[in-house]
């Protein structure tokens, strides 16, 4: 075959290999530590919005589920080992998630997440963007780091409340964006003005913390009380590519579960497939779970940001298209 050779240059998989280094010194300063968890787990991820991959175990189970579910973060073990005591931690590894390939997706890609004990989201931001300039700093770059509410971005940049508009609002401030509205609900179109009118507009050499978003999608974020209630969360951006997703942690066994049961509700009415809710997790939640904040970071959008290219192949040795 004609495509046997590698999609990303030599200079470019050496990069990533200075940049691996890069994040093990900068958690090694911090005494953060690395950790490895299992990549196939009895449980799959609720999130209506990802699907997982699963396979089928042929060997000896005694009794436990044959179908295994590829990680799509490796959250929930590092939770349980927070909730163990354990301490701040990081993973640097890769991650698995069905349907999403193209120019900016890989099926597989690498991820690195990481916890802090007793930080909350807005601590969380600013590690975060010093580990962002530290992989700037090795193609000689920077940025500067900007914060803004979820909702102050709507309202200054498109003139529009993300918590009181009504659905005909955000539809119409898309402008000549066409989208199909079956099926959509209000977070849907909220998300198609970040990716089609807002992010497209982000100076590609700011980092911009976008935090505190609708408690509608707290994800695994705690909801602080007010007029309106917020997500304690936050993403990154570098220019138009998103770099990393972050929370002040939910801590409640009994909310995270309730939250499960309503993916779980959504992935039903859609008729798409409801893997294993995570037991473990919800156990170690209420055996004492830690206050922190933590983050997952996209290592390939961030080579991706740091040599300014929109193909995810270009990082990568060989691409889904070759692998």
């Amino acid at each position: 075959m004609g495509d046997w050779q590698p999609s990303a240059s030599f200079d470019v998989l050496r990069l990533r290999a200075r940049l691996n280094a890069t994040v093990r010194a900068f958690f090694a300063q911090r005494d953060v530590v690395e950790v490895e968890t299992p990549v196939m787990s009895m449980a799959g991820n609720s999130d209506p919005n990802i699907a997982s991959f699963h396979l089928e175990f042929s060997g000896r189970t005694d009794g436990a589920p044959r179908t295994r579910w590829l990680r799509t973060s490796p959250e929930y073990p590092l939770k349980r080992l927070l909730a163990a005591g354990f301490g701040d931690c990081y993973e640097l590894g890769r991650v698995f998630r069905d349907g999403e390939a193209g120019g900016r997706h890989n099926p597989e890609f690498t991820m690195l997440e990481w916890y802090r004990l007793g930080w909350d989201h807005t601590r969380l931001v600013d590690e975060t963007a010093a580990l962002v300039r530290a992989a700037l700093a090795l193609v000689g770059r920077t940025a500067t780091l900007s914060r803004i509410t979820y909702h102050d971005l709507y309202r200054e940049r498109l003139g529009i409340d993300p918590a009181s508009a009504s659905e005909a609002q955000l539809r119409a401030a898309l402008g000549d964006v066409v989208i199909d509205p079956a099926g959509l609900t209000r977070d849907d179109w909220l998300d198609l003005l970040m990716t089609h009118r807002l992010q497209p507009s982000f100076d590609p050499d700011e980092l911009l913390a976008v935090y505190d978003y609708p408690a509608s999608q707290c994800a695994l974020a705690r909801i602080r009380a007010g007029e309106p209630p917020v997500a304690e969360r936050f993403e990154l951006y570098l220019g138009p590519l998103e770099l990393a997703n972050g929370y002040h942690e939910l801590a409640d066994a009994a909310e995270q579960g309730a939250r499960f049961e309503r993916d779980r509700s959504v992935r039903r009415g859609r008729g798409d497939i409801e893997p294993p809710r995570d037991e473990r997790l919800l156990h170690a939640l209420s055996a004492g779970f830690p206050a922190c904040a933590g983050v997952a970071l996209g290592m390939d959008r961030l080579m991706m940001a740091m040599l300014r290219t929109g193909r995810i192949a270009d990082v990568l040795a060989f691409d889904f298209a070759r692998a």
